[in-house]
């Protein structure tokens, strides 16, 4: 499958089954605890947790390789009035060289289980790089079965945790399943925090 035509196909169809007005709930509960900082929202799409988390005071970067997607974020935050509180860029989540450190909070919502390979690596490095010691790390991955491996779309939660072994410690995993249409998966959201 090549992601980037599947993606563009989907936001030129508007087939976006992800698209809601709120973040999931696990990014509301993290604002509500955590007082307002600088946050990279990994993966943007339209920009749903970014807006979010501006109208709570906070100051955020999201990136995602889809222009539509990059558009839509930028009209609807300036239609949420965070358009200055807010900045959106093209680019991919594999190649961060653009953003500078530090970031209080990243997040990823369905976004880093797509990569594979160096692209992965990368992805890990840049995160460890822009977020500062003490920070938050919020990701939520589709996994596959452990004893399968992983595939083109899911990573094992061992595969997702040795990428940030040496840069994040896991303070919780909540595993769960993720239903769209007729499909189930297996998912988790993990929230690891920068170790110095």
């Amino acid at each position: 499958m090549d992601l980037y035509a599947e993606m563009r196909r989907r936001y030129d169809e508007r087939d976006l089954p992800w698209d809601q007005a709120l973040p999931p709930p696990e990014i509301i509960a993290f604002a509500e605890d955590a007082p307002p900082g600088r946050a990279l929202d990994l993966g943007c799409g339209t920009g749903r947790a970014s807006i979010y988390l501006a109208q709570r005071g906070w100051t955020c970067d999201g990136v995602d390789f889809i222009p539509a997607a990059v558009d839509l974020a930028r009209e609807r935050a300036t239609a949420a009035g965070v358009g200055d509180r807010t900045r959106f860029s093209i680019a991919s989540v594999a190649h961060l060289d653009e953003f500078a450190p530090s970031y209080d909070l990243a997040i990823d919502v369905g976004c880093m289980h797509n990569l594979r390979g160096d692209d992965l690596v990368t992805y890990a490095a840049g995160v460890a790089r822009l977020v500062h010691p003490g920070g938050h790390y919020l990701l939520f991955a589709h996994l596959a079965d452990e004893n399968e491996g992983a595939t083109d779309i899911r990573l094992t939660a061992p595969d997702i945790l040795a990428l940030f072994d040496d840069t994040f410690a896991v303070k919780r995993i909540e595993h769960g399943t993720t239903t769209v249409g007729e499909m189930t998966w297996p998912s988790a959201w993990f929230w690891m925090r920068r170790v110095a």
